[in-house]
């Protein structure tokens, strides 16, 4: 399984993913989700992957195969956000349709989503969920972020603690821990864990982590996170049953 997302603030964007394929219990590997597209000074686009593994090599290799050949459309040319998540969708929507028929007889899915992120010169920062028909929908001021793959469990402190006036370091530490609460929840998503943080107009990318496993500051925001939860659940009001009003009270019936 995958655990992928992306925050949109006013600061810049971040970026993070496990890196955990699984094909089965006993068929664990560990393959990137993260991949940059970049010119420097010009634009600087993040993709992050979840879905077939093989798809996804496919797409990825039409992206860069493009590039290499100066296609007239590639993420080197494209002139705006949404043109680069068109594109995106359309490399996706075709690397699917050749191996589906295929894939579908054999009981597996070939379908993939994509995040796309990031900024080209002369226009807005973004951030956009490509799907696996290769449509797409982007963040909104409501709800800064997006999510893919397993990401019920992460969720709940992204809504908690995300404005898009939050900072960059304190939205990657959120990030941090969303992926960490997945983890702690769903055995198929797990390290090594990429964060990655761009600034707003900046059209560089030089605030990277690749934390493993046994990485000592993950193991730290996990302690912490832990045992603070464990206080701050510890603290909340307690009830007593005598106090609750009668509406409220159960009502057993003899039949």
């Amino acid at each position: 399984m995958t655990y992928c997302l992306a925050i949109a603030l006013d600061q810049g964007l971040v970026f993070a993913s496990d890196s955990r394929t699984n094909a089965g219990v006993d068929q664990v590997s560990h393959y990137g989700k993260m991949f940059t597209f970049t010119r420097e000074g010009e634009r600087q686009l993040v993709v992050l992957t979840a879905g077939n593994l093989a798809t996804t090599q496919s797409v990825m290799d039409r992206l860069r195969r493009d590039i290499r050949d100066n296609a007239e459309t590639n993420f080197l040319t494209v002139e705006s956000m949404p043109d680069a998540a068109d594109y995106l969708g359309d490399v996706a929507h075709g690397c699917q349709a050749k191996r589906m028929e295929a894939v579908t007889q054999a009981g597996f899915s070939a379908e993939v989503s994509f995040i796309l992120g990031g900024q080209i010169r002369g226009g807005e920062q973004g951030i956009y969920l490509v799907y696996p028909q290769g449509n797409y929908i982007t963040s909104s001021e409501q709800t800064p972020y997006l999510q893919l793959g397993e990401f019920k469990y992460g969720r709940p402190i992204l809504d908690r603690v995300l404005a898009r006036d939050t900072e960059l370091d304190e939205a990657a530490r959120c990030a941090l821990v969303s992926i960490d609460s997945t983890m702690r929840s769903n055995a198929s998503v797990g390290p090594p864990i990429e964060v990655l943080c761009y600034q707003r107009d900046s059209f560089r990318l030089d605030r990277y982590l690749c934390l493993e496993a046994d990485d000592p500051y993950l193991l730290e925001i996990r302690r912490q996170w832990g045992e603070k939860i464990g206080r701050a659940f510890s603290e909340l009001p307690h009830f007593s049953w005598n106090d609750l009003p009668d509406k409220k009270r159960f009502e057993s019936s003899t039949v």
